[in-house]
């Protein structure tokens, strides 16, 4: 079956572009485009895709905003972010509104179909200098009391396989574990952060990790 996209971005040449490309591309139907916010939330929730692709700078509402709403009004849909911003501030603000992914409008169009390919399979997909910005937080820093401080180095390392889009059956081949194991270790993670989903977690542990950098982002 094919996965289904919507495109949500003010660019029209963009737009058009990624339109003609899914068109030709085998195993992808567009099934909407909205140059706005207020056009792709009130057209979405009825299109029902597998998959949007959500700019962040709009003239209305901008495309994190969006992305919260959209995740109330169609919890199912994966979000990938489409945007030329990089900054740190952007990339927790968009993770904790929802967002599965993160790609720069630079990504090459091979790129942007394995991308959606793999958000919808369940893998978060980011650009290599979004997912390099993810990656310094687990750098070692100064040491300071945060929300990761209470996880075990084992959990901090499955917990750094999630911030980096790894699947679960990833995560087992890549520590030598079982799945079992290694969804106990999740859910223990869970119950020491007080979250519920993948996008929590990483986005409260990266929290706590840009705290003891004196670094900014939205409380979660």
């Amino acid at each position: 079956m094919s996965i289904t996209v919507s495109i949500v971005d003010d660019d029209a040449g963009l737009r058009d572009s990624i339109v003609q490309f899914l068109k030709t591309a085998r195993g992808f139907r567009c099934l909407g485009v909205y140059a706005s916010a207020a056009e792709a939330l009130a057209g979405i929730p009825a299109d029902k895709p597998d998959v949007v692709l959500m700019d962040i700078n709009m003239a209305d509402v901008d495309g994190i905003e969006c992305t919260r709403q959209l995740k109330r009004l169609v919890p199912e849909a994966q979000i990938l972010m489409l945007t030329v911003y990089e900054d740190t501030d952007k990339i927790f603000k968009a993770l904790a509104a929802g967002a599965s992914g993160y790609l720069l409008k630079r990504v090459d169009p091979a790129q942007l179909l394995d991308a959606i390919r793999e958000v919808q399979s369940g893998g978060s997909p980011m650009s290599g200098p979004i997912a390099r910005k993810v990656v310094q937080f687990f750098q070692p820093g100064v040491p300071t009391r945060n929300h990761a401080d209470v996880l075990s180095a084992r959990e901090r390392e499955v917990l750094q396989c999630l911030a980096q889009g790894f699947a679960y059956k990833q995560i087992s081949d890549k520590l030598g574990v079982s799945m079992d194991t290694t969804r106990t270790h999740i859910r223990r993670i869970y119950e020491k952060l007080h979250v519920h989903s993948r996008t929590e977690a990483v986005v409260r542990f990266l929290g706590g990790e840009s705290r003891k950098r004196g670094e900014t982002h939205p409380p979660v």
